[in-house]
């Protein structure tokens, strides 16, 4: 915009010596103080007209920071996760990262962009120098900022400016949304489901690498056994999930080696089943000594005598192996005899 097309009453009038004027040297100050530049006017101060485009164009931004952030919200609770797009010239990616990424990114970038443009172009300009004081605060200089606080307060029109007030407000509360929506990926509560598994009473142990039912025969003294329970199959949709949680090994020990009393008795036949997830950070239990009746934990090396109910003699674990009891049925084959008593794996700090 020119001057023309300015109102004459609105232009600035000229003064002589600016204020902040470039200091000139002579012989009696050969380095005189060069000061600050006259101040120029922006045609936002002087043509309201302008003021009310930047106005807009600011609240345009914010406004669209809300919807952004809308469309944030939108496209995490409709686009499927696993659904991809092709967009050039990446490629094939993930429809629901990309709208959320490009969501996102507008949301803050408007803000951002929005606050930028209200400063440079509707807030006070003028270039104040300011002598330097100690760091203590008398009370006048703390006058002094409360009445600084005042006047950019009004010299940032935001009370007159009500359009970008409430734009600004509007993008601003509902940015934060976005992060309160992703707290659902954290998933719903577990309830109780760290606290038991698909092990019951008359659930078969079925031999993880035959998929068979285990008999006491089948189960030689120093040899390993992985089982899981009867009816759970790879298959299944939550296979992972539950076999994490139940997953068994059973040694077979002479019944004169077992120390823990309790042991001896939820076994049979000197045949003990404990779970194969390790105690400290879930790992799963791979390695037996015949010997010592020790299991290994090949991720941090925490042992477990399986002779003395599976108490840790080393490493990081925190805890002993949890023990299933177990018995055989009527048709000879081994059964559960109800779920572990403590929950299996790591530790966690509702553990009873």
């Amino acid at each position: 915009m020119s001057s023309q097309d300015i109102p004459e009453e609105n232009l600035p009038e000229e003064q002589e010596h600016a204020h902040g004027a470039v200091g000139v040297a002579d012989e009696k100050n050969p380095f005189a103080d060069p000061g600050l530049p006259p101040h120029e006017h922006r045609v936002q101060d002087i043509d309201e007209r302008a003021a009310k485009r930047s106005e807009r164009a600011v609240a345009f931004l914010f406004t669209l920071s809300m919807l952004a952030t809308v469309g944030f919200i939108a496209s995490y609770v409709t686009i499927p996760h696993d659904r991809a797009i092709y967009v050039f010239p990446v490629g094939h990616v993930n429809a629901l990262n990309f709208a959320l990424g490009l969501t996102l990114g507008v949301a803050l970038f408007t803000i951002g962009a929005g606050a930028v443009h209200w400063a440079r172009t509707l807030m006070s300009d003028v270039e104040v120098a300011d002598e330097r004081h100690p760091i203590e605060a008398p009370p006048e200089v703390r006058q002094q900022v409360h009445a600084d606080f005042k006047l950019g307060a009004k010299e940032s029109a935001l009370g007159r400016r009500k359009l970008i007030r409430n734009t600004m407000l509007g993008a601003l509360t509902l940015v934060p949304l976005s992060g309160l929506v992703l707290l659902r990926d954290l998933g719903p509560l577990p309830g109780t489901k760290l606290r038991h598994t698909l092990w019951a009473k008359g659930k078969l142990l079925v031999n993880m690498n035959t998929n068979e039912p285990l008999r006491p025969a089948d189960v030689a003294v120093g040899s390993l056994t992985f089982a899981k329970p009867e009816g759970l199959e790879e298959h299944d949709e939550e296979f992972q999930t539950e076999i994490a949680k139940a997953a068994l090994m059973i040694v077979r020990i002479q019944p004169d080696n077992i120390k823990d009393k309790r042991e001896l008795e939820w076994s049979h036949e000197g045949i003990v089943a404990y779970s194969k997830i390790c105690t400290h950070v879930g790992c799963p239990i791979s390695l037996y000594e015949q010997q010592t009746h020790h299991v290994l934990c090949p991720c941090h090396q925490s042992t477990f005598d399986l002779a003395d109910g599976a108490r840790v003699i080393f490493g990081p674990a925190g805890h002993a192996l949890p023990q299933l009891r177990i018995g055989v049925n009527d048709a000879g084959y081994l059964e559960a005899l109800g779920d572990f008593d403590e929950p299996v794996g790591p530790a966690f700090w509702e553990r009873g």
